[in-house]
């Protein structure tokens, strides 16, 4: 059966950052209290395009990321970004999602929450960005040079947008078309997918590897982890790929990597269909600090996106080097 959130040891507590534009963001802290080692840095894992947090506390049949970090002693905060999970408008009046609002409102103002309200003596945070959670991540560290962060880590997000993949490039092609990109319903179109995939693997074979994942599982998980995405969102990204860089506020992100001197590690599959690995691994070269790659997936057994967080042998391919990187 699909593993309960985080494991019996672990102690979980809800809290909310509020944004300077008016949004309540859900944010949960996850640690062991016997194993919390306060003289390092907490964790925050931040969630990417169309899903939420919940997919770092559940597994289709392991352990899942919070639960393994916090068996290594660490404080692990998830969040939900607007219009993910329960993070919910204060008012009307608050402006609805865009990555430059997910960068500079609602990861900022979970890394001051973070800080305000985390057990560490560090006085810094490492950040574990997932998909466009890395990628909205990598905005932030270029938009603001003073950014209190230890280590990052990337996990499969694109930084320069290289060799997009046709299925992509078609739907994202301009901002109008990726505007009226229908976006409702895709948790149950997404849970339907998982029976399908079980009798024809080629249909998830972009996103997952059927092989490596329990599929009667996983679509229970789907079901609680997949969110509609925002039109906004879409006709950014689009904007986004056309351009190849990032660009917010009149700042290059690529550009202004080469001033972050923080350790980075960049994980990616080796046969993701979602975000091309040339993609992801741009952030290599862009780094102006001490850089790390960890490809996962070989010719025999090949990881796609998904496989990175939910894959059978996920907390041992990657999220123990993951670990060992954090700890350094």
């Amino acid at each position: 059966m699909l593993e309960q959130p985080l494991s019996s040891e672990v102690s979980a507590t809800e809290l909310y950052a509020l944004t300077a534009d008016g949004w309540r963001i859900q944010m949960t802290r996850s640690l062991e209290p016997s194993r919390l080692d306060r003289s390092r840095r907490p964790v925050l894992i931040v969630p990417g395009y169309g899903m939420n947090g919940s997919i770092f506390v559940s597994h289709p049949g392991g352990t899942a990321m919070v639960s393994y970090l916090a068996a290594q002693g660490l404080e692990v905060w998830t969040l939900n970004l607007r219009g993910q999970g329960a993070t919910a408008p204060v008012n009307g009046e608050a402006p609805p999602p865009s990555l430059r609002s997910y960068a500079e409102q609602d990861l900022r103002a979970a890394i001051t929450t973070v800080l305000d309200r985390t057990e560490s003596v560090q006085g810094r945070l490492d950040v574990l960005g997932c998909s466009l959670g890395g990628s909205i991540t990598y905005a932030l560290m270029a938009l603001e040079p003073e950014l209190p962060i230890g280590r990052f880590v990337a996990m499969a997000s694109p930084l320069r947008w290289e060799d997009v993949p046709l299925l992509l490039r078609l739907p994202f092609r301009s901002r109008r078309l990726a505007r009226l990109m229908p976006v409702r319903g895709t948790r149950r179109l997404a849970g339907l997918a998982m029976p399908i995939a079980k009798r024809a693997p080629f249909v998830v074979s972009l996103y997952l590897n059927a092989k490596n994942i329990d599929l009667e599982h996983a679509a229970a998980m789907i079901e609680q982890t997949v969110e509609d995405p925002h039109p906004r969102v879409n006709a950014d990204i689009a904007k986004w790929m056309r351009a190849g860089d990032m660009v917010l506020r009149g700042v290059n992100v690529t550009d202004q990597l080469r001033r972050r001197t923080e350790p980075l590690m960049v994980v990616t599959a080796n046969r993701d269909g979602i975000v091309p690995g040339a993609a992801s691994r741009s952030a290599l070269s862009a780094w102006g600090g001490p850089v790390e790659a960890l490809e996962v997936g070989d010719a025999s057994q090949w990881y796609s996106h998904a496989d990175l967080f939910v894959g059978r042998e996920a907390p041992r391919r990657v999220f123990a080097p993951i670990a060992r990187f954090l700890h350094r």
